[in-house]
């Protein structure tokens, strides 16, 4: 089974509020909500790979030194194992505006399970509420 890295980061706001995108139509898995991040590409860091996501899909900058590592979700899918280091970011430059048609919500802790989510990004939840 081909192994999949992805790195995320959960964007905390001033509020304690983590930030979740919404999978567009026409993506796998669309209509579940996620952590921001996406595909490391060859010879780019987990950390590089998150800042280079967070311009291209919710149009921010931010910085290695901005990204703490929290956890990591190790996942099989049907035709992929997942593995994503996930980070927090609680800095950033530029509004967090959608570039991909995606919607996004400000979700407080308690509530990131009213939230349907892929199944890897799940036992995430637990580590987020507890951490914040």
């Amino acid at each position: 089974m081909k192994t999949v890295l992805v790195s995320a980061v959960a964007l905390i706001d001033r509020d304690g509020r983590v930030l979740l995108a919404k999978r567009p139509k026409g993506k796998p898995m669309a209509g579940l909500w996620e952590f921001p991040g996406g595909k490391v590409e060859p010879l780019e860091t987990p950390e590089n790979a998150l800042i280079r996501e967070l311009k291209e899909e919710i149009g921010i900058d931010t910085w290695s030194s901005c990204l703490a590592p929290l956890t990591f979700a190790s996942h099989s899918y049907e035709d992929f194992h997942l593995l994503m280091p996930v980070f927090i970011c609680r800095k950033w430059d530029g509004i967090i505006t959608p570039q991909e048609g995606q919607k996004l919500a400000w979700v407080e802790p308690r509530k990131l399970r009213d939230y349907p989510m892929p199944a890897a990004d799940v036992p995430l939840i637990a580590v987020l509420r507890d951490f914040l």
